[in-house]
């Protein structure tokens, strides 16, 4: 099993959210899952590369080559593949992946789980996406998201496109138990 892990490469952010990455890196390491990841040393691309190289597991980390050039990407991970593009890395990070989870983060983290939430409810993604809400950071992320079903700007498929999970613990299970996503292309155009 593969999944990919987005995350916020801020190294300035409270202790819980390293603790939690380094408590998800052992739980998927225990259980055999190779990660991919951006790449970065920093933040918590960093605790999540340190913790599952530390605990013998399998990293892959998929980085633009401007963000090489200055020495973003981590030292400890010899499994890189390196794009011309953002653009391009976020399609790199979906291909063999099962599932992704999204830990808390920045525009860059907001934007790749917004693209994956749109590709699934295009049909374009139906894998799990697991959202670790740490110290309730995805809150708000959640009540814009039901905003919008609530204003019709889309249909309620929210606990179909994503779940939201407050422990390292609770992620495998919800990737385990995630509904399966059967709409097709035309259901998405159903408010139209």
């Amino acid at each position: 099993m593969q999944v990919c892990v987005y995350c916020a490469s801020s190294g300035r952010i409270h202790a819980d959210y390293f603790e939690a990455t380094s408590r998800l890196a052992h739980l998927l390491v225990e259980n055999n899952i190779k990660v991919v990841f951006g790449g970065g040393s920093s933040g918590l691309m960093g605790q999540l590369a340190d913790s599952v190289l530390a605990a013998g597991g399998q990293i892959k980390g998929i980085m633009p080559q401007f963000m090489n050039e200055v020495e973003w990407g981590h030292q400890g991970v010899s499994d890189f593949i390196y794009t011309e593009s953002m653009h391009e890395r976020k399609a790199k990070f979906l291909e063999g992946t099962d599932a992704l989870i999204t830990l808390p983060g920045g525009p860059g983290t907001f934007e790749e789980l917004l693209e994956s939430i749109t590709l699934k409810k295009l049909a374009q993604f139906t894998k799990p996406i697991v959202i670790l809400n740490t110290r309730g950071y995805f809150n708000a992320f959640h009540q814009m998201m039901q905003q919008a079903v609530d204003e019709q700007f889309m249909t309620d498929d929210l606990k179909y496109l994503y779940t939201i999970v407050d422990t390292p613990e609770e992620v495998l299970p919800a990737i385990h138990n995630a509904h399966l996503w059967n709409k097709g292309l035309r259901d998405a155009g159903s408010l139209r």
